[in-house]
């Protein structure tokens, strides 16, 4: 069976690389650092673009020749306030020095080229509801398909109260098949609170050819390279999640699992 598990290599420094090649797909790139105040971490975007994604704490930024001082505030990714982030595009070098210790995470994708490096939130990112009942979970939009200022990447915060579902009813982006559906990579990087506490996560196609049903702890991703992907927050662990998604077109259509389809009736 596909690894689609993906457990920290270590809790200091870089602890999550997924490219391409480890994932065996083709778009998207996720990789997150745990900086203790003073490190610093720097890399070259090459032929792709990167969103920097503060998750939790402060780091001095330079990226695309350009200082662009200290980002973040939230100290606890549980405070559900919005991220600060920085769109990189793809030729250009960047640079974090963590201010407190930190958890920068790396979002990337292929890139044409021909867009500015840019700050993004916390203006204009509002925590927003999706969903109703126990279905009812909270995001921050970092890079949907209304932005235009990015080549292919889709990237989302989403918190999930403890009880609840997300990512439900379940659906799939794996075919090009637009505007009907898309093909869409997707990692989910997983807190959870409390950090002992865990949540559930389904990953399966409708002929079965895959069906994982993982046990996901705090700091673990998860790779979604097809099928349906719901999450389960257990009453008492509340559930928050990073999505970074990517395909040859920049546009999320999905279409829902059979046997969900009388839910999405029901629900309206």
């Amino acid at each position: 069976m596909p690894d689609l598990l993906r457990k920290p290599f270590g809790t200091h420094g870089e602890v999550h690389r997924i490219t391409p090649q480890s994932a065996g797909w083709r778009y998207v790139g996720f990789s997150l650092h745990r900086l203790r105040a003073g490190d610093s971490v720097s890399e070259a975007t090459g032929d792709r673009e990167a969103i920097l994604v503060m998750v939790e704490g402060r780091a001095r930024i330079d990226a695309a020749g350009r200082d662009w001082g200290e980002l973040g505030d939230r100290m606890d990714v549980f405070e559900k306030t919005p991220p600060h982030c920085l769109y990189v595009p793809p030729g250009q070098d960047w640079r974090a020095e963590a201010a407190t210790d930190c958890t920068v995470a790396v979002c990337t994708a292929p890139g044409r080229g021909g867009h500015e490096a840019r700050r993004i939130g916390p203006d204009g990112i509002t925590l927003t509801q999706r969903g109703k009942g126990p279905n009812t979970r909270w995001i921050n939009n970092i890079a949907m398909e209304a932005e235009d200022w990015c080549d292919a990447l889709l990237v989302t915060e989403v918190f999930t109260p403890a009880g609840n579902w997300s990512s439900y009813p379940s659906h799939r982006h794996d075919e090009d098949d637009f505007p009907r559906i898309t093909y869409l990579e997707e990692t989910y990087y997983h807190r959870l609170n409390p950090k002992n506490g865990w949540a559930v996560q389904r990953v399966y196609t409708d002929d079965g050819a895959l069906d994982e049903c993982m046990a996901v702890k705090d700091g673990e991703v998860v790779l979604v390279p097809r099928g349906h992907h719901p999450c389960g927050a257990p009453h008492g662990f509340e559930l928050y999640y990073l999505n970074v998604m990517a395909g040859p077109r920049r546009a999320w259509r999905f279409v829902a699992a059979p046997e969900v389809e009388g839910v999405i009736e029901r629900d309206g």
